[in-house]
């Protein structure tokens, strides 16, 4: 009898990681879902569970501890899919939380499952389109160094020495957390492929979720970014899940190590002189 297929979604609860659960669940057979907040997942669980097993898992994804206890669900069964949605924007916390939740947390999920990855795992983790416009006007190699380990206990004083105090900026500081998470997929799956296992990260442009609703309403310069995306609207929850659910699929078997774009063209927009 074969292993039950095992599929992982972090960020379960709403929006985008909501999404990626409901087009996971048919695809597996036992699904883990990990959010902060255990009282998102109590609906979330019911409504999948006509698809597979479910079992929910409030857990901060940068708790090295909680991502341990994940692994342990996973090694049950052979890991098939992850989509790392956790996690949080500019508004929600000081620049420290944001880098150690969007950055330390992704590289927490992926040290305590890289052991398990096999031939057929796919993962993608969550980036933003911030991360390619910050690199329009040429980055500091000192900070890409310092982004590059993320697990070092001094890792979020190693940064600010080397990104100076700019990166108390938590709008700022968004912006090198997710470009540090393309960074490390690129680096991941150099490791994972002669395994057969695959990553990439997903980059969203302005999408229309409650996260997002409260970046739009606490930055104007949003409206300007909407104004300028080629498609005259904002993205939803199910479009990026729907790349998801691609990049996770046998489709994408020769897809790995590389960050799709997924904005609407507002950053080919932004792009043009």
């Amino acid at each position: 009898m074969s292993s039950p297929r095992i599929g992982v979604v972090t960020g379960a609860g709403r929006g985008m990681g909501l999404a990626c659960a409901q087009r996971m669940a048919p695809t597996v057979d036992t699904i883990v879902l990990v959010d902060r907040d255990e009282s998102n997942l109590g609906a979330v669980g019911s409504e999948l569970e006509q698809h597979a097993k479910v079992i929910p898992m409030a857990a901060d994804v940068s708790d090295p501890v909680a991502m341990a206890a994940l692994a342990a669900h996973v090694a049950t069964g052979s890991l098939r899919a992850v989509a790392h949605a956790a996690g949080v924007s500019p508004t929600m916390a000081s620049w420290r939380d944001v880098v150690r939740v969007d950055l330390v947390g992704t590289a927490c999920i992926i040290d305590a499952l890289s052991p398990l990855v096999t031939t057929g795992t796919a993962a993608v983790c969550f980036s933003s389109m911030s991360a390619l416009l910050l690199g329009l006007g040429g980055v500091d190699p000192a900070v890409e160094a310092a982004l590059d380990d993320p697990l070092s206990p001094t890792f979020l004083d190693d940064l600010r020495e080397a990104a100076g105090p700019s990166i108390e900026d938590s709008g700022l500081a968004y912006a090198w957390a997710k470009r540090g998470v393309q960074r490390l997929v690129r680096r991941v799956a150099i490791e994972w492929g002669p395994r057969g296992g695959r990553i990439c990260s997903i980059s969203p442009g302005i999408i229309d979720t409650p996260q997002g609703r409260q970046e739009s309403a606490a930055q104007p310069a949003m409206a300007m970014m909407l104004e300028r995306t080629p498609l005259g609207r904002e993205g939803t929850a199910d479009e990026l899940a729907a790349v998801v659910a691609f990049l996770l699929s046998d489709e994408a078997s020769f897809l790995t190590g590389t960050d799709v774009l997924v904005d609407g063209g507002v950053c080919a927009a932004l792009q043009q002189p």
